[in-house]
């Protein structure tokens, strides 16, 4: 049977596109965690997401005998082709059922609309930047994924590679667990920080100061991380409308900030694994989703590390020491019994290093893949 792509247009392929998902895991893959329906249709609305400020995004499902059997995103990022001088397209949010033929045609589509915007390569999957959830999960498909990180089933890979697309990057997930942690190290190295004479602190987010707080963050952001591969900085509309997203879950014990003679040079956030909660809800808060929520957000027991960055030019002090020093022994004191460090890039070797001697090992690899077009 022939499979017909078409774009998404009209209200009712919206709902499709959003909860196409569940005609691929329920049942098959335990692991998956369903999204919250709400946020998915924020994601996907140009006048409640920020990124269409500066991106362009059509949608796509795929057809067989008149029922929906994929979907995929196509992306321009103007942003980050600016940023990096690049002409790469992206795609993202892919779903598929097993079958090459429906996956070929929806890449295929993808890469027409992004040749069609005069664009050379198209890359992904991207969930719609680097900025949000990325990747293709190629290895432990039996874990739950933590906040804001994809799952997907071991045959994508095949469906992607099959249709031409390459490795371009891989970012990895390490994982460590509170009775491995070598935290006499750790004290070591804070104290030697300590009595290097630099006035060195570090201290949690502010919640009564929280949108002064949201513009420090978004400074130290986009001048922490701006060389590595794939960032993209983000503007203010987004780092705005992220804050709002995580402010009801943040936990400002672990949202720290690190200050050098009292400037604010760093910062490292770590965010409760919510969802752990979350997939009990399948995909609906109302009318007893968000109850479901509440009950077992006050049973997690491990955080996802999103992000530990310092200025280049106070990256000698030892304030990275001092965020794992800090960031573990807040997180244990309120019960957590293991973190997530994720994404890392492949070839961070910094920060895996920093990981390896926190005794954090490799659980999760997820594939960012490229091709021409």
């Amino acid at each position: 049977m022939s499979v017909e792509v078409r774009p998404v247009q009209q209200r009712a392929e919206r709902k499709a596109f959003i909860r196409f998902p569940w005609k691929i895991y329920p049942g098959r893959y335990p692991a998956w965690v369903p999204p919250l329906l709400t946020e998915e249709s924020k994601r996907i609305n140009p006048k409640k997401n920020p990124f269409f400020g500066h991106g362009a995004v059509q949608l796509f499902l795929a057809y067989r005998n008149g029922g929906v059997v994929g979907r995929i995103a196509a992306i321009e990022n103007t942003l980050h082709n600016e940023f990096h001088e690049d002409r790469v397209g992206f795609f993202g949010m892919f779903e598929s059922i097993e079958d090459q033929e429906v996956a070929s045609a929806l890449l295929d589509a993808a890469a027409e609309w992004v040749r069609g915007r005069g664009l050379e390569s198209m890359r992904g999957p991207v969930n719609f930047s680097t900025n949000e959830d990325c990747g293709l999960l190629i290895d432990n498909f039996e874990a739950p994924p933590t906040v804001m990180m994809p799952f997907n089933p071991p045959y994508y890979a095949g469906l992607l590679e099959t249709w031409g697309l390459e490795k371009a990057k891989d970012l990895l997930a390490l994982r460590g667990d509170k009775d491995q942690f070598d935290l006499p190290r750790f004290e070591r190295l804070v104290s030697v920080a300590k009595r290097s004479g630099v006035d060195m602190q570090v201290r949690g987010l502010r919640m009564d100061k929280f949108d002064e707080e949201v513009n420090l963050v978004r400074e130290l952001y986009n001048s922490a991380w701006e060389r590595n591969w794939g960032f993209v900085p983000m503007t203010d509309e987004e780092v705005d409308h992220m804050a709002k997203q995580l402010k009801p879950v943040v936990d400002p014990e672990l949202a720290l900030i690190g200050e050098i003679d009292g400037e604010p040079v760093g910062f490292a956030l770590s965010l409760p694994d919510i969802n752990q909660a979350i997939r009990q809800c399948n995909g609906r808060l109302f009318p007893f989703g968000v109850f479901k929520l509440l009950w077992y957000m006050r049973r997690i027991v491990g955080v996802r590390i999103i992000t530990l960055g310092v200025k280049k030019e106070y990256r000698h002090t030892g304030l990275a020491a001092m965020f794992y020093f800090e960031t573990f022994k807040r997180a244990t004191g309120k019960g957590h019994s293991w973190g997530e460090s994720s994404w890392v890039l492949e070839d961070n070797t910094d920060m895996l290093g920093g990981l390896d001697k926190m005794k954090f090992w490799l659980d999760k690899t997820y594939r960012i893949y490229e091709r021409a077009v």
